[in-house]
This record gives C-alpha cells, sequence and structure tokens, in this order.
C-alpha cells in the first residue's frame, strides 16, 4: 500500500474514528487502526469489540493494500507533521513508514488478517432522520441514563420507530426523559432497541446541523451513517421499562419561569450542595418562586424568582442537579412546568419533549 494525501485531511478522519481506541485494550489488535485502500479511497476503521467506527478519506493511491497501525501513536505523529503532503507507504513486514515535509517516521503494525471484521448490514430497511433532529433528540434525552451496572437495560437510550416517528427515552428510575421527531420518510417497519450510552456519545460528536442520518439495525446490532462516517454498536438486550405508565396526564397546575433565571438560580443554590444534602427547596407563591438551600455545617441560601403561576401555594424538594441538565440544554425562553404535589414529580412538556424528575424529601 502506498498512498498521498494531506495533513490536515488524515489528521481529521484519524481524529473521527479513534476515540474509541484504548491503548490497554487486552487484545494489542483493538489498539490498533485499520488502513484500506479501496480505488482512490483510504478506509480508517477502529473497534473496541463493542463499537466500530469507520470513514473514507479520498487520497491519491500509488498501491493498493492494508495494514493495521498503533493508533494513538499514528494519530501523534500525523498531528504532529508539518503541514502539507503526507505519504504513507505499507511494507511486506507489516511496517509502514509516515513522510512529512522533511521527515520520516517508521511504525510497526500487525497484519490486517487479524483486525475484527466490520459488521456487514442489509440498507433495505434503514430509516433516515436530519442530522439536527437526532442530535436535539439526544442532547435532552441523554443525561438522564443510568450509569448503575445493576441496571443494565437503563445504561443506554431507547430508540423507538413507529411509522413517521422516532422517539428516544432515557431514565435513571429517578427522572425520565423523552422526545420524538419526524423521520425523512414513513420506516417500512417498526422496531425498538437500547442503543448503549458509550456509542450515543460518539454518534453525538459526529452529528452537525446539516445532512442526514440513516440508521440501520439487525437482531443485535445498529448502524449509524452520518455523511459516510458509519459507527455500528452492538445493542443492549432485555427489555426497557414500561416507561408510558409513569407519565402523568397533563396538568393545569403550571408554572411559567424564564428559563435562564431559573437555571441560575438552581446553580447558585447548588454550590451549597453536599452528597448527603442534595436537596434544594421550591416553593411556590402566585408570583414567585423561592428556590433555598440550608446544609448543616455549610451555610443557607435563598433566591426568589418571578413566575406566573396562580395556583396553590406548595413545598417540594428536589435534586438541583436534575434541572441543570435539562435547563441548560432548553433554547425556550420559557419553561412551564407542571407541579402536582409535595410528593409528585414536576413534569416539563415543550412541543414533542417531555421531562419528569421526582422529589426528593427535604
Amino acid at each position: 500500500m502506498k498512498i498521498k494525501t494531506n495533513k490536515e485531511e488524515i489528521q481529521a478522519a484519524i481524529a473521527t474514528v479513534s476515540n474509541i481506541v484504548s491503548p490497554k485494550a487486552t487484545l494489542p489488535i483493538l489498539s490498533n487502526m485499520l488502513l484500506e485502500t479501496k480505488e482512490s479511497l483510504l478506509k480508517l476503521n477502529t473497534t473496541d469489540l463493542d463499537i466500530g467506527i469507520s470513514c473514507e478519506l479520498p487520497v491519491h493511491v500509488y498501491e493498493q493494500g492494508a495494514i493495521t497501525i498503533p493508533a494513538k501513536r499514528f494519530g501523534d505523529i500525523v498531528r504532529e507533521l508539518p503541514s502539507g503532503e503526507v505519504v504513507i507507504t505499507a511494507r511486506k513486514n507489516n511496517q509502514i513508514d509516515i513522510e512529512g515535509l522533511n521527515c520520516r517516521f517508521k511504525l510497526n503494525g500487525l497484519p490486517k488478517e487479524e483486525f475484527p471484521k466490520f459488521p456487514e448490514f442489509k440498507d433495505k430497511d434503514a430509516v433516515l432522520i436530519k442530522q439536527k433532529d437526532l442530535k436535539e433528540m439526544i442532547g435532552l434525552t441523554h443525561f438522564a441514563v443510568s450509569y448503575e451496572e445493576s441496571r443494565y437495560v437503563l445504561n443506554g437510550l431507547l430508540l423507538e420507530v413507529a411509522g413517521d416517528l422516532a422517539r428516544m427515552v432515557a431514565t435513571d428510575g429517578r427522572r425520565l426523559a423523552k422526545m420524538e421527531k419526524k423521520l425523512i420518510h414513513p420506516a417500512s417497519r417498526d422496531f425498538h432497541i437500547i442503543i448503549p450510552i458509550k456509542a450515543i456519545n460518539e454518534i453525538s460528536r459526529n452529528l452537525k446541523d446539516e445532512g442526514q442520518v440513516s440508521i440501520t439495525n439487525s437482531s443485535n446490532q445498529v448502524l449509524f451513517d452520518i455523511d459516510g462516517v458509519l459507527i455500528a454498536t452492538r445493542i443492549i438486550e432485555g427489555e426497557f421499562p414500561n416507561y408510558k405508565q409513569v407519565i402523568p396526564k397533563e396538568s393545569t397546575n403550571k408554572a411559567k419561569v424564564k428559563t435562564q433565571d431559573l437555571l441560575s438560580a438552581i446553580r447558585r443554590a447548588n454550590l451549597l450542595s453536599t452528597p448527603d444534602f442534595q436537596a434544594i427547596k421550591f416553593e411556590l407563591f402566585k408570583d414567585k418562586l423561592v428556590i433555598s438551600k440550608t446544609t448543616p455545617d455549610v451555610g443557607e441560601s435563598r433566591e426568589e424568582v418571578s413566575i406566573e403561576y396562580g395556583q396553590q401555594e406548595l413545598i417540594v424538594g428536589f435534586n438541583p442537579q436534575f434541572f441543570i441538565d435539562v435547563l441548560k440544554n432548553i433554547n425556550e425562553e420559557y419553561v412551564p412546568m407542571e407541579f402536582l404535589g409535595p410528593d409528585k414529580p414536576c413534569v416539563l412538556r415543550i412541543k414533542e419533549y417531555l421531562y419528569l424528575a421526582l422529589p426528593m424529601r427535604l
């Protein structure tokens, strides 16, 4: 294999695929990146056996071929090369030469036969969604995923596809986030899968505000094609809990508050939180919300935020982080909040989005 490319272009391609590579992988081949030519393209591929990422780069190909090389060291070398052309040559002894302007590196690799094959998918059942929509869905749900290993089905995002709708749901048992968006075309078949949070983070990292995403799922894997960047991941097996039964009917007991005012006040109250004393107090009055925090041996805070409420006065406690996570991702000037009682959840409903947080004992 011998190719010529541009430093900046190959550096960007390496960054796209190398995030999942661990230098401490149990198998040496998993610390490597597969470089393979395909006509006038260079294909870069990495995997950790759960997630595989692949992308293609137009290059000048002198000689076809393939090799795997240590991903981190290869990325470090390319990053430090002078700007301009880069020539990469694979030798028969599984060694590559990397040549930049006035400098040259040799790097030992492993044969491509040892590298795990990228899974194959039949794209006849692929569904299409706008990148911007998928990015927004992930941005407003991912923080509600559980990291408790004992509840492995909650360690990912539920993706439901039905008709012309895609729905994402996440819950850790104490809060729930759900968002729906329209697909570009109705799906040929309905399905629901649980996507691990590590894969979700990689997908999110590659999403832009333009273009579309193709999603193809098989029995135990799913493929996301984002402008030619392919991300294949195993799906979490198991049954996601019936989230619909915990969503209350819409209430008239609503407060309307400025998003940024509420976020800032909660962040300030959270400054006094400790692991043993997390809850902040919400006191709702006709035209104001009093947010206060008292932590023994630390201190106290109290702040008033203007609201439109006009319902029954109420005192309730919440984990401040549950509101910080969602409010910092909401682009609306005002947020409607449904308060259902001192021992019942608070619900936010904004267009096709729903967020629910359970109260804490004060």
